[in-house]
């Protein structure tokens, strides 16, 4: 195996090659001069066979501004432990210097200044250009998309997908598995798979009536005269996180039993290398990795987490590959004698100004985009703060949300989801209807406006920080906490359900939130079906076009206590 200092020389090619080196177009321009696709792509083959995994993309084709979270705390066995580690934290853990490439692709810190020297991220043309460089050393690398693939942009809304099935058919994954696919409904999701050139695999699917798989469990590879499975896990809370209706008839779970079983069955059909395609969750793999034995790799997603280097628990190394196009993982293993021997990985970070782009995915990408190009370059507005959504409890695209349903639904309260998808745009460049759909668009965007009593308005937040800070991590959902408008709180995240939250507050009065009394609540994203109210998209682009600019104020209206 190799050490930890090995790891770090080969997960990022850039480690010290670009440092510091001041701000503005000269800087970004000197980084462009020194840091080039040779140094990012730079691998030296070992073993005998490479998995390629890509996650969480979100259907953003064209590269994108993305800033990691400032918070991201872990709780019981996990707390303090990577993924949950942040800023210069993160950056002492890893060995990593500030100002650095990887800072700038792995934590949030000087985020705006590092965004202008480096330049953006992701865009599938790169990707593009990355597989293609890999499978030149690497012929039969296997390459492998965790989900959260056909949601998440305008173009992705309104062709239900097409675009990014016809993109991704184009680079040839060997399998997926899926999470917000599901959200186009059932009809959808089978009107596209049977579609599929490759396996769409979750294990743990089932159709209820008939209480037996719904989708294939694994599929088995030649690679390297090595038998390779790999076993796919949706996300397992599909209908409590998302709406049930949209696909009645199926069941998910993290089934770890049935997992088990797959395990067993595709051992005792000569795999000598087992891969979970997973979109459980970062901790989820964690536990299940100490669960289940003969699991070799698991390929994370759900979480968005991105990690330099693998984390091992017992036999079997975890990766986590972000999110938003932003990175590729690359792993080499050894496998031989019966198991893995040896290997070497790489976080590879799609820094869109150094990668070039391949000029026939730009031409697919660019044609995808075509019949909505006039309304996805529409300006709206412009900010002047930072706006990003990730991080534990605040974000300022959340914030931005939050104060149009506030205002524009004539509101008390607002509610935004945890979600952590969504690009950032840097202050003083323009909002397009491309960048709000980027946080909005979803397949049930109706924003309600409802009464709630203060005691439902605090259930509700527990129920939600429970879905996050559960020490258990099976009882974890895996997104963040919902964001608020027009209401303060304080969470002590170490506390148990029901006793979390305290000090609720009405901002605009400086009242304390009474449990008995109603208040007016706007949000979106509901999972009810029938849900009223106008498309969150409509709504914030109606509120952004008659600000004109907007102007986002530092929210400390939630306190933390980390425990």
């Amino acid at each position: 195996m190799l050490s930890r200092r090995d790891f770090l020389q080969a997960s990022f090619a850039a480690s010290a090659i670009v440092g510091a080196s001041g701000f503005g177009n000269w800087a970004r321009l000197a980084a462009q001069q020194r840091l080039t696709q040779e140094q990012l792509l730079d691998f030296e083959t070992t073993g005998n066979v490479t998995l390629v995994h890509l996650t969480d993309c979100h259907a953003h084709l064209k590269p994108v501004w993305f800033r990691e979270p400032s918070i991201n705390l872990g709780v019981g066995e996990a707390q303090g432990k990577p993924p949950h580690i942040s800023g210069k934290k993160f950056l002492d853990t890893y060995g990593l210097e500030a100002g650095s490439p990887e800072a700038y692709a792995l934590t949030s810190e000087d985020f705006v200044a590092l965004a202008r020297e480096y330049g953006r991220v992701g865009g599938f043309d790169r990707i593009s250009t990355v597989l293609k460089s890999i499978r030149a050393d690497r012929p039969d690398a296997l390459f492998l998309d965790g989900g959260d693939t056909w949601h998440g942009s305008y173009t992705a809304l309104k062709t239900a997908g097409q675009d990014m099935v016809n993109i991704m058919n184009a680079l040839n994954p060997d399998a997926m598995t899926s999470h917000w696919e599901f959200t186009y409904g059932i009809d959808r999701v089978k009107e596209i798979v049977e579609t599929l050139p490759f396996p769409f695999l979750g294990a743990n699917i089932f159709d209820n009536e008939w209480n037996e798989p719904a989708y294939d469990s694994h599929a088995m590879f030649e690679r390297g005269g090595v038998k390779v499975a790999v076993i796919g896990q949706a996300f397992p809370y599909l209908p409590i996180a998302n709406p049930r209706w949209m696909f009645p008839n199926l069941s998910f779970g993290i089934r770890e039993e049935r997992m088990r079983e797959v395990v067993d069955e595709v051992r005792a059909d000569g795999a000598e290398l087992v891969v979970l395609l997973s979109h459980n969750g970062f901790d989820v793999d964690r536990k299940m990795a100490s669960q289940v034995e003969g699991i070799d790799v698991i390929l994370s997603g759900h979480t968005h987490d991105a990690l330099p280097e693998p984390v091992q628990v017992g036999k079997t190394l975890i990766i986590a590959s972000g999110s938003h196009g932003k990175f590729v993982s690359r792993i080499d293993l050894d496998v031989r004698d019966g198991g893995v021997k040896g290997f070497k990985y790489r976080l590879i970070p799609i820094f869109s100004d150094v990668i070039q782009p391949d000029p026939e995915m730009t031409a697919l990408v660019d044609a995808e985009r075509a019949p909505f190009k006039a309304e996805l370059e529409e300006v709206i507005g412009t900010t002047q703060s930072l706006l990003y959504r990730r991080g534990n409890f605040n974000g300022t695209w959340d914030d931005l949300i939050c104060q149009a349903l506030l205002e524009e639904r004539e509101a008390d309260i607002a509610l935004s989801p945890g979600f952590r998808w969504g690009a950032s745009i840097l202050p003083g460049d323009p909002i397009t209807r491309e960048d709000i759909y980027s946080a909005t668009s979803m397949s049930y965007p109706n924003a309600y406006r409802s009464e709630m009593t203060g005691e439902l308005i605090h259930t509700i937040l527990e129920d939600v920080a429970d879905n996050l800070f559960n020490p258990d991590p099976y009882y974890q959902q895996g997104g963040d906490m919902v964001r608020v408008g027009g209401m303060g709180y304080t969470i002590d995240i170490s506390k148990p359900i029901g006793s979390r939250i305290t000090d609720m507050t009405l901002l605009k009065t400086g009242e304390k939130i009474d449990p008995a009394k109603s208040y007016v609540v706007s949000g979106w994203a509901s999972v009810n079906e029938g849900t009223e109210g106008p498309p969150i998209y409509d709504l914030v682009e109606q509120y952004i076009k008659r600000k004109g600019s907007i102007e986002i104020t530092p929210n400390t209206a939630v306190k933390t206590i980390a425990g």
